[in-house]
Protein backbone atom coordinates (compact mmCIF):
# COMPACT_ATOMS: atom_id res chain seq x y z
CA UNK A 1 0.00 0.00 0.00
CA UNK A 2 1.37 3.39 -0.89
CA UNK A 3 1.67 5.94 1.70
CA UNK A 4 -0.14 9.37 0.45
CA UNK A 5 2.69 12.70 1.25
CA UNK A 6 0.72 15.42 1.86
CA UNK A 7 3.64 17.82 1.32
CA UNK A 8 6.26 16.30 -0.81
CA UNK A 9 8.65 19.33 -0.35
CA UNK A 10 8.03 19.36 3.17
CA UNK A 11 11.36 17.93 4.02
CA UNK A 12 13.32 20.20 1.39
CA UNK A 13 11.43 23.37 2.86
CA UNK A 14 13.19 22.73 6.72
CA UNK A 15 16.69 22.16 5.27
CA UNK A 16 16.13 25.20 3.01
CA UNK A 17 13.65 27.82 4.32
CA UNK A 18 14.68 27.78 7.45
CA UNK A 19 13.55 30.31 9.80
CA UNK A 20 17.08 32.20 10.35
CA UNK A 21 17.47 35.34 10.89
CA UNK A 22 17.74 37.07 7.39
CA UNK A 23 21.11 38.64 6.83
CA UNK A 24 21.83 42.21 8.37
CA UNK A 25 21.84 44.82 6.34
CA UNK A 26 24.52 46.85 7.45
CA UNK A 27 24.35 50.89 7.70
CA UNK A 28 25.98 52.90 6.38
CA UNK A 29 26.80 56.43 7.10
CA UNK A 30 27.38 57.68 3.70
CA UNK A 31 24.54 59.21 2.22
CA UNK A 32 25.72 58.45 -1.47
CA UNK A 33 24.64 61.68 -3.62
CA UNK A 34 24.75 59.85 -7.68
CA UNK A 35 27.28 61.81 -10.24
CA UNK A 36 25.31 61.47 -13.58
CA UNK A 37 25.88 65.05 -15.13
CA UNK A 38 28.49 67.03 -15.91
CA UNK A 39 26.83 70.13 -14.61
CA UNK A 40 27.13 68.94 -11.11
CA UNK A 41 31.13 68.80 -11.31
CA UNK A 42 31.02 73.15 -10.98
CA UNK A 43 28.40 71.95 -7.98
CA UNK A 44 31.05 69.96 -6.52
CA UNK A 45 33.55 73.11 -6.93
CA UNK A 46 30.85 75.24 -5.33
CA UNK A 47 30.16 73.16 -2.44
CA UNK A 48 33.69 72.57 -1.71
CA UNK A 49 33.98 76.21 -0.87
CA UNK A 50 32.74 75.47 2.68
CA UNK A 51 32.76 71.66 2.76
CA UNK A 52 34.94 68.54 2.00
CA UNK A 53 33.20 66.82 -0.71
CA UNK A 54 34.35 62.94 -1.84
CA UNK A 55 33.77 61.48 -5.42
CA UNK A 56 34.10 58.12 -5.75
CA UNK A 57 34.91 56.67 -8.74
CA UNK A 58 33.30 52.63 -8.96
CA UNK A 59 33.56 50.03 -11.59
CA UNK A 60 30.05 48.05 -11.34
CA UNK A 61 31.73 44.83 -12.90
CA UNK A 62 35.03 44.76 -11.00
CA UNK A 63 34.78 42.68 -7.85
CA UNK A 64 37.75 44.62 -6.10
CA UNK A 65 35.72 48.06 -6.74
CA UNK A 66 32.90 46.46 -5.37
CA UNK A 67 34.70 45.24 -2.03
CA UNK A 68 37.25 48.37 -2.05
CA UNK A 69 33.71 50.08 -1.61
CA UNK A 70 31.89 48.25 1.33
CA UNK A 71 35.14 48.57 2.82
CA UNK A 72 35.44 52.23 2.61
CA UNK A 73 31.79 52.45 3.85
CA UNK A 74 32.23 50.34 7.00
CA UNK A 75 34.91 52.44 7.90
CA UNK A 76 33.21 55.49 7.64
CA UNK A 77 31.83 56.12 11.47
CA UNK A 78 28.96 58.21 12.10
CA UNK A 79 30.88 61.14 13.66
CA UNK A 80 33.10 60.65 10.55
CA UNK A 81 30.30 61.43 7.86
CA UNK A 82 30.84 65.23 7.95
CA UNK A 83 31.67 65.45 3.66
CA UNK A 84 29.26 65.26 1.28
CA UNK A 85 30.06 62.05 -0.91
CA UNK A 86 29.25 61.44 -4.85
CA UNK A 87 29.42 58.11 -6.18
CA UNK A 88 29.82 57.84 -9.87
CA UNK A 89 29.41 54.74 -11.83
CA UNK A 90 32.23 55.08 -14.17
CA UNK A 91 30.70 52.01 -16.73
CA UNK A 92 27.13 54.10 -17.27
CA UNK A 93 29.05 57.59 -17.01
CA UNK A 94 32.77 57.67 -18.38
CA UNK A 95 32.47 60.60 -19.26
CA UNK A 96 31.58 62.37 -15.91
CA UNK A 97 34.88 60.38 -14.74
CA UNK A 98 37.32 61.80 -17.93
CA UNK A 99 36.03 65.26 -17.19
CA UNK A 100 36.88 64.71 -13.07
CA UNK A 101 40.21 63.36 -14.37
CA UNK A 102 41.14 66.56 -16.24
CA UNK A 103 39.72 69.10 -13.97
CA UNK A 104 41.61 67.76 -10.70
CA UNK A 105 44.44 66.39 -12.70
CA UNK A 106 44.51 63.12 -11.56
CA UNK A 107 44.91 60.26 -13.56
CA UNK A 108 42.13 57.83 -14.17
CA UNK A 109 41.73 54.81 -11.52
CA UNK A 110 39.28 52.37 -10.51
CA UNK A 111 38.20 52.20 -7.86
CA UNK A 112 39.44 55.61 -7.29
CA UNK A 113 38.30 58.40 -4.42
CA UNK A 114 39.01 62.19 -4.40
CA UNK A 115 38.77 64.75 -1.87
CA UNK A 116 38.15 68.39 -2.90
CA UNK A 117 38.32 71.70 -0.55
CA UNK A 118 37.68 75.44 -2.41
CA UNK A 119 37.99 73.74 -5.51
CA UNK A 120 41.44 71.41 -5.24
CA UNK A 121 42.56 68.26 -4.49
CA UNK A 122 42.89 67.82 -0.80
CA UNK A 123 43.62 63.71 -1.21
CA UNK A 124 42.80 60.91 -3.54
CA UNK A 125 43.85 57.21 -3.47
CA UNK A 126 43.13 54.62 -5.24
CA UNK A 127 42.52 50.68 -5.16
CA UNK A 128 43.34 49.27 -1.58
CA UNK A 129 44.84 52.40 -0.29
CA UNK A 130 41.52 53.72 0.05
CA UNK A 131 40.86 51.43 2.64
CA UNK A 132 43.79 52.85 4.68
CA UNK A 133 42.94 56.39 5.00
CA UNK A 134 42.04 58.09 7.83
CA UNK A 135 38.95 59.85 7.37
CA UNK A 136 39.03 61.48 10.87
CA UNK A 137 42.08 62.45 10.63
CA UNK A 138 42.07 63.70 6.47
CA UNK A 139 38.89 65.92 8.06
CA UNK A 140 40.66 67.38 11.16
CA UNK A 141 43.49 68.44 9.53
CA UNK A 142 42.88 70.24 6.73
CA UNK A 143 45.60 72.42 5.07
CA UNK A 144 44.86 75.77 4.38
CA UNK A 145 44.27 76.72 1.25
CA UNK A 146 44.73 79.93 0.22
CA UNK A 147 41.02 81.13 -0.57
Amino acid sequence: MRQIIKEPMSFVKKIFNSKRNPKEIKKTYISWIPLTSLSQLEEIKQQSNSEVIAVFKHSTRCGISRMVLKQFENSVKSGTASFKAYYLDLLAYRAISDEVATIYQITHQSPQIIFIKSGLVLRHASHYEITQLNIQELLENQPKLPF
